[in-house]
Formats: C-alpha cells, structure tokens, sequence
C-alpha cells in the first residue's frame, strides 16, 4: 500500500519588482517532484537551506497548496483548508520539528503537551483516532483532560494511560508529566515532542530537522530512538535534513533536492556509495562522523 504519492508538485513564490514597469518574478521552491512512500518504508528529503525540501514537506502535509500538481495519502487527495478537514490526515501523520523548545508550549506541563494531540483529534489514542469521546479542555491536573460523565472519565482515563506509555517508550519516567519544558535538556525536550507525536498512533512520523538543533552525542541517541520507534511501533517516517548521514541512519529511500528539484533518488545505501550527481558527491563528502552509541 502506498502512504504519500505526489505528482508534478510546483511551488512558487513572487520575488520582488526589480523596476517599477517590470513584471514580478517568481522562485521555484518546488518544481515538478514527484514522489511516494509505500507502507512500511522510510523516506529521506535531503539538501541545503533553500532546496525547496521544507516546502515539499508543508505540500504533502496540506499546509500549502500547491501552484500545480497533486499530493494523495492512501489515495485521498490532500487538499489545503480549514484545520477540521484535514484532521483524517493529522491521525494518521505527525510531525516532529527542529527546535524542541520553540515547538513546546513554556506554560503547558510536559503530561498536557504530550496529550494535546488527543485532545484535538477527539481520542484517547487506543485506535488511530476512531473512538475517542472527542471532548476537549484540560483541569490543570497534567494530562490536558476532563469529562463530566462516564464517557468522559474513560477518555480521561486512556489519554492518561497513553501519556504514561509514550513516555516511557522515548526513555521518560512518566512522573515528569507535571513539570516543564524549560526544566529539561535538549534532547529530552525532543523526547517529550517525539512522545507528543506518537500519541495518536500515526502511520507516519515527520521529523524536519529533528536532530539539527541537538549537541553531536545526544544526536546519535535521538537517531537511535526514532529508529527503534520506527521498528517498534511499525511506522513510516519521512525525514528532512541536509546532513544525508542522519537519512542515512532512518531511511531506506532517499531523494536530493536542489534548487527546488530532485537531482537525484534512489535506495539510500546505493546512493551514498555511488552517487549519480555533482550535488548529491559534494552533500557526502559532508557527511560528519556520528560517535557510536552504547
């Protein structure tokens, strides 16, 4: 089965005047991409700042609508809109980002970051998103929830559990549900929002930039973990960076991006031990040593 398939994706952006009768430019972020990622695969997206890799990303989540092209989870087309309607694709991808604490709430305890996607998508993350009660709020107590009735003390009751579980399945003792992201480290700041991610049991994991903003050793573990993630909780993951040795570790696919198209794709291994394309040679002979873990 194939998750994500786009085809002919284009996206431009008008640049500004350079004379006051001349007509506006446009810069390609994305031209012409096409891609997929069977179930059960990982994807890498690699290249410099201003590829056009971060774009492609936003194109197939539904954050941007494309100038040309198409973008199809499952073989449902994505389409650009209100939150609400593309709340059957939040359930089934999330997304990691680079700056672990820019992307936590300071004011929300670690128990109500890591349920808030529960909370939004109406469930209780024991299903993909099918049988949450869907009621929303938080009563301050760390878990980000509350019902009045039975019901409500049920998904109350899941989320809770969920919150515990995925916490512990990124190496977090479920106690610190109560304290703050400004208490933690870096690499335990991505834990907490990898755990955020995993709560409503996505099919896929987005991770753009996911270990850039880390120190080197703690980089290798957050690796480490996203892999066995991957493994444990059977996901796909579609992994941006423009280090191709952190695709190298995560995915079994890779395309290369620049300046807005890909000059190169294929089974990560192959690419990196014969790469095809001058652009692809130079992101290689870049590629840092990561220590060994353990």
């Amino acid at each position: 089965m194939t998750l994500f398939e786009a085809s002919g994706l284009t996206r431009g952006y008008r640049l500004p005047r350079t004379s006051l009768f001349g007509p506006a430019g446009v810069r390609h972020a994305v031209h012409n991409v096409d891609l997929s990622l069977p179930d059960g695969h990982s994807l890498g997206i690699v290249g410099e700042s201003g590829s056009g890799k971060s774009t492609l990303v936003r194109l197939l989540l539904g954050l941007e609508r494309p100038d040309a092209g198409t973008v199809r989870y499952r073989g449902r087309r994505v389409r650009p809109g209100r939150p609400r309607d593309l709340r059957w694709l939040r359930r089934e991808v999330q997304v990691v980002l680079q700056d672990p604490l820019s992307s936590l709430n300071p004011r929300m305890p670690v128990g109500a970051i890591v349920a808030e996607p529960l909370e939004c998508l109406g469930t209780d993350g024991n299903d993909n998103g099918n049988s949450g009660s869907g009621d929303r709020g938080g009563d301050g107590d760390g878990d980000g929830s509350r019902g009045d009735g039975g019901d409500g003390r049920h998904a109350r009751a899941g989320r809770h559990a969920r919150v515990d579980e995925v916490l512990r399945a990124v190496g977090l003792d479920p106690d610190v549900r109560t304290r703050y992201p400004h208490e933690f480290s870096g690499g335990q700041r991505q834990r907490i929002a990898i755990a955020r991610a995993l709560a409503p049991r996505p099919r896929v994991l987005v991770g753009d930039e996911p270990v850039s903003a880390l120190d080197v050793s703690v980089r290798a573990q957050i690796l480490d973990l996203l892999a066995a993630l991957a493994a444990s909780y059977r996901l796909s993951l579609v992994v941006v960076s423009h280090d191709i040795g952190v695709v190298a570790r995560l995915c079994d696919q890779v395309i290369v991006m620049h300046r807005g198209e890909v000059v190169e794709r294929g089974v990560t291994e192959t690419v990196l031990s014969a790469p095809t394309h001058t652009y692809t040679r130079t992101l290689v002979a870049a590629v840092p040593r990561l220590p060994p873990t353990g």
